[in-house]
């Protein structure tokens, strides 16, 4: 099973976008506290579209408190554009944890270099800082679903 971690997301249509491609590849989504909007947002369902309902989500507190049922190890993997491994170097397993940060900031120093060895990158051109939220999500999801075997 693919878990889909994201850390504060800030911007209910990527959540939203995002939500709806966890139901389109069985994924898991994991939604870790505080978030920059509300649930009932409309913007939330509106890019989720009538796929929200069939979602499998779980919301945390906080990253602690995540790790408390997910205890981080080798299937724990989080992207970053500080990352210098590209995702499609990992050995995605059945059942792995996909971790993505804020839209403004993304994942926290301190998580980086504590599991330097499992953070990705997916490569782009010198001339963009960064990629869409949703669309990075599904760029790695469905690398992660091509090794492990999609169904």
């Amino acid at each position: 099973m693919l878990h889909i971690v994201l850390i504060e997301p800030r911007i209910p249509q990527n959540t939203g976008n995002i939500g709806r491609l966890c139901v389109a590849t069985n994924a898991v989504l994991h939604l870790i506290h505080p978030l920059g909007f509300t649930l009932d947002e409309k913007h939330l369902k509106r890019a989720g579209l009538d796929y929200w309902q069939h979602l499998e989500k779980y919301e945390w507190d906080n990253i602690t408190h995540f790790w408390q049922y997910h205890t981080p190890d080798s299937k724990h993997f989080f992207l970053s554009t500080k990352a210098k491994t590209p995702y499609y170097q990992a050995n995605f397993q059945k059942e792995c944890f996909l971790y993505f940060g804020r839209e403004d900031a993304g994942i926290s120093e301190t998580i980086l270099k504590t599991y330097a060895t499992q953070t990705l990158t997916i490569p782009m051109s010198k001339h963009a800082r960064s990629l869409n939220l949703a669309t990075s999500v599904g760029i790695v999801a469905y690398e992660a679903l091509r090794q492990i075997g999609f169904k």
